[in-house]
């Protein structure tokens, strides 16, 4: 059995769900497994990879964590593709851009920019990174449905956490004009992993959405979260979208 799981993940075909919440961080996978979930049971622990399953309102889900970046969310993505999985939906932090938004809001990400490098070495930069249109409309029906603060559109996608912070590059200037760009042409908030699961997501034929929950100041401030929202919303918010998809 060993030697039919795939090399990162550490998973099967037929040991997991085909619905799949994607956080970045392991301890949140078993965070969400073991507080959210009946009957959670563990996958798989391999690496940055942390796999459970279970039951959301009685539907078989799963959820696994993909490390920080696009490179080893792609990595999961397209392992737990080979393996089954149909229907996935990243549940992350995020960082404000759009004054509109606030800590403790969910965003919803209809798209994404390709600010990384993971997606260039799928597809040329002109190619979208867009989610799947069911995962925003269950997203958007499940967020009106808990009464969450929420926002729908564009987001972000970086490779270096700290480069959002002026003080933290060597062109502090650039950046602050990037920021304000970012803002002026309504993007709403900067992660870390969206953009490349949308274009595999794409490339794979399977369905991809991303929601995260807003913590820390403005992007082009002072470069500290402060405080972490609770996660009750987004998690709710996304097992309710996936399992009515």
């Amino acid at each position: 059995m060993d030697s039919e799981k795939e090399y990162h993940i550490g998973i099967a075909r037929g040991e997991i769900p085909e619905l799949v919440l994607l956080p970045g961080d392991p301890d949140r996978a078993k965070k969400i497994a073991e507080g959210f979930f009946d009957n959670p049971v563990e996958i798989a622990k391999k690496r940055e990879y942390w796999s459970f399953k279970g039951t959301w309102n009685g539907v078989p889900v799963a959820v696994c964590s993909t490390g920080i970046g696009c490179p080893s969310a792609a990595i999961a993505l397209e392992e737990l593709v080979k393996v089954g999985c149909k229907i996935f939906i990243r549940v992350g932090t995020s960082g404000a851009i759009s004054h509109k938004v606030v800590s403790g809001d969910v965003v919803i990400f209809s798209g994404s920019v390709r600010d990384e490098g993971t997606s260039r070495q799928y597809v040329p930069i002109e190619f979208p990174a867009v989610a799947h249109p069911d995962t925003v409309t269950a997203l958007t029906k499940a967020a009106e449905k808990r009464g969450a603060t929420y926002h729908v559109g564009i987001g972000h996608s970086k490779d270096a956490f700290y480069s959002e912070h002026p003080d933290y590059v060597a062109d502090p200037d650039s950046t602050r004009k990037k920021w304000a760009a970012m803002r002026d042409s309504n993007v709403l908030a900067t992660e870390m992993e969206a953009a490349a699961l949308f274009v595999i997501g794409h490339l794979r034929d399977v369905k991809v959405g991303a929601a995260c929950v807003v913590i820390g100041e403005n992007v082009d401030q002072e470069a500290k979260i402060v405080g972490k929202p609770p996660l009750d919303d987004l998690v709710t918010i996304a097992l309710d979208a996936i399992t009515s998809m």
